[in-house]
This record gives structure tokens, C-alpha cells and sequence, in this order.
């Protein structure tokens, strides 16, 4: 059974920094679109970063502040988050995509003072 285990949410202030990691099994990762997406309470899901084997491409509202990677090596993608602002709030979710789409269960990111 394929799964996405995310990890490294929390409170953080704003101006702070956080890493996310989606740890995955049973699919061909390396060659897996990973992705990261969010959701605010009375907010649509919305993708916050991709990465392929070749490119990465970022929402504008976290481009310059928010970067994707991946260790194939680890089956496990990462978003380093930094300057965080209060509106990067959500519950965030890792998502594969290798033909067909697999979610991990999400992980609440909270920026407040």
C-alpha cells in the first residue's frame, strides 16, 4: 500500500522558518511529480510547489521564500520554508503523482505570534 508521511509541521512566528518532509513508500519515487499543497480553514486546496526529475515551479504568493527538493535516495521530498507569514497558515499535503495521484494525511503549519 502506497503512503506519504508527512513530517516537521508546527507554531512558528512570523519571520521564522520550517522544513516539511513527505517520506514515501511503495512507488517508484524517482520518477514520481511530487507536490506540496495547502489548505487554509474556508480556502480551496491550493499547490504550493512541484518537482520533477527536471524542474520546480512555485505558487507566486511563496516564490523567493519556499523551496522544494527531493532525495531520491530517501524516497523523500522536502519544502524548506522561510520567512513564514501568517498567511501561510494551512494544513499541508504531500501528493505523488505517477499516473495516478496518492495524498499523505496533512500536517498543520501555524504562523502566529
Amino acid at each position: 500500500q502506497v503512503q506519504l508521511v508527512e513530517s516537521g509541521g508546527g507554531l512558528v512566528q512570523p519571520g521564522g522558518s520550517l522544513r516539511l518532509s513527505c517520506t514515501v513508500s511503495k512507488i517508484i519515487f524517482s520518477i514520481a511529480t511530487m507536490n506540496w499543497y495547502r489548505q487554509a480553514p474556508g480556502n480551496q486546496r491550493e499547490l504550493v510547489a512541484a518537482i520533477s526529475s527536471c524542474s520546480t515551479n512555485y505558487a507566486d504568493s511563496v516564490k523567493g521564500r519556499f523551496t522544494v527538493l527531493r532525495d531520491n535516495a530517501k524516497n523523500t521530498m522536502y519544502l524548506q520554508m522561510s520567512n513564514l507569514k501568517p498567511e501561510d497558515t494551512a494544513v499541508y499535503y504531500c501528493n505523488a503523482f505517477i499516473g495516478v495521484e496518492y495524498w499523505g494525511k496533512g500536517i498543520q503549519v501555524t504562523v502566529s505570534s
